[in-house]
């Protein structure tokens, strides 16, 4: 079961009436003052749930945890490492029921993420036919004999839309 994190504490700003004072805050907060702070970050970062952290690391209750999170903005910092429950999802994937779907759906959404943790959509469309009509007749003839494709094929068919070249000498 995936934890989820509520909306970011930026859509809440208009709700605040004063910011939250960091100095009071770390004064009065138990995960400020507990020797594996930073331990705890992360895990709420990499979306383990609040429940299990403060059970892991003997605070009092979730409330702690999600005090901490509002105060340090680490709502959209877990926001920003998606990719980090998607992997939860994906290994999890032989110990729990979930659907075949369910499986594909993770796998596919962490391969749409970038390094970044932003979705990007690849779409690559390659009209071989046009290549084939591209190449000369020298290169017809060695694709013919020998199977061999000229380079500027190869890079055509592996390009991304943002690099691919009209120009068939490129290689």
């Amino acid at each position: 079961m995936a934890t989820q994190l509520p909306k970011s504490n930026a859509s809440d700003a208009g709700l605040r009436q004063r910011p939250i004072s960091l100095g009071r805050h770390s004064r009065n907060c138990s995960v400020c003052g507990h020797q594996r702070r930073e331990e705890i970050e992360r895990e709420f970062v990499n979306w383990a749930g609040p429940k299990a952290i403060a059970k892991e690391f003997g605070l009092r209750d979730r409330t702690a945890i999600y005090r901490h999170a509002h105060a340090l903005g680490l709502f959209s910092k877990g926001q920003r490492n998606i990719r980090a429950a998607l992997e939860k999802i994906i290994e999890r994937a032989g110990e729990v029921e979930v659907t075949a779907a369910a499986v594909v759906a993770a796998v596919q959404a962490y391969g749409r993420l970038n390094a970044q943790g932003q979705w990007i959509e690849r779409v690559e469309h390659v009209d071989l036919n046009k290549l084939f009509e591209r190449m000369t007749e020298a290169e017809m003839e060695e694709y013919a004999k020998q199977g061999n494709l000229p380079g500027w094929f190869k890079l055509a068919v592996s390009a991304t839309p943002c690099d691919s070249s009209d120009d068939r000498n490129a290689d």
